[in-house]
């Protein structure tokens, strides 16, 4: 199994061949079940098909296909490893179930909301501006590194910006010159530092979707943003683990998997860009 490569082929196909237990982390940004059909668009306004997400057949067609690729998915992640399933409303239900059966029930660890802002409003339903990204561990001893993605607790997790008050506890300020919180509860003070760096919580509101003139945006159709993928690597492996994306697309997992000085994979059947 070689590394910092792309595979171009079936990921099916090409899993089967890694050995057992090879990857620290897997990130798959799989088709959606969405029924579209998408394209690349080029700067010049030209347009290449890229791939199908019709499912002839319906939801039982699509849930089989995976089975399958979650399960090599499964088969290739070492016992300290952790898969980060992104999805979003249309299939999240069925893929939870399937999840839930390959890696066992008992490693579910976190449903991540990813919200962002994008486009105008429903006026029949309310707006779907989240995806849903599934964590799940191999064993009850996984990679997880929650100092690499905190920051300080009174910094807003949404926009970034240092708040003066928050959560409307009582400011002091210790013999050091450190500001903190104080709050009574069940007859015990608790207190905590404005400077004390906390993770995320399990709804990231702080990563926006890809902007039309980001000059990330590739023109490849589902691109994810560099942030989320920094905020996954980081958590989910150290330096010189083997990063997975059996769907690899524009390629931006192995692009920041190179940054974050990580080995990467790479699988998707149409050329890397």
């Amino acid at each position: 199994m070689d590394t910092n490569i792309i595979y171009c082929g079936d990921n099916t196909e090409v899993l089967a061949k890694f050995p057992a237990k090879s990857v620290d982390l897997i990130y798959a940004d799989p088709p959606f079940f969405s029924n579209k059909h998408y394209e690349i668009i080029w700067g010049n306004g030209a347009e290449m098909k890229v791939y199908e997400d019709r499912w002839k057949g319906g939801i039982n067609v699509y849930i089989e296909w995976m089975e399958s690729r979650i399960a090599q998915c499964h088969r290739v992640l070492k016992d300290k490893g952790s898969m980060y399933l992104h999805c979003d409303w249309h299939a999240s239900a069925h893929l939870k179930t399937l999840m839930d059966r390959i890696f066992e029930e008992r490693n579910f660890r976190n449903e991540i909301i990813w919200q962002y802002e994008s486009g105008g409003r429903a006026t029949n339903f309310f707006s779907r501006k989240h995806d849903t990204i599934f964590l799940y561990s191999k064993t009850d001893e996984f990679t997880f590194n929650p100092d690499e993605i905190a920051i300080p607790r009174n910094q807003c997790e949404r926009c970034h910006r240092v708040l003066d008050k928050w959560n409307h506890l009582k400011k002091q300020v210790d013999k050091d010159g450190r500001i903190y919180r104080t709050i009574l509860s069940s007859g015990k003070v608790y207190e905590y530092y404005d400077d004390e760096k906390v993770p995320p919580s399990d709804v990231w509101m702080d990563i926006s979707h890809i902007q039309q003139k980001s000059p990330e945006r590739l023109g490849y159709p589902t691109q994810k943003p560099e942030a989320l993928l920094k905020r996954i690597i980081k958590v989910g492996s150290n330096k010189n683990n083997i990063v997975l994306d059996p769907f690899a697309g524009g390629g931006t997992t192995p692009a920041v998997a190179y940054q974050l000085n990580r080995r990467w994979i790479g699988i998707d059947w149409t050329a890397p860009l």
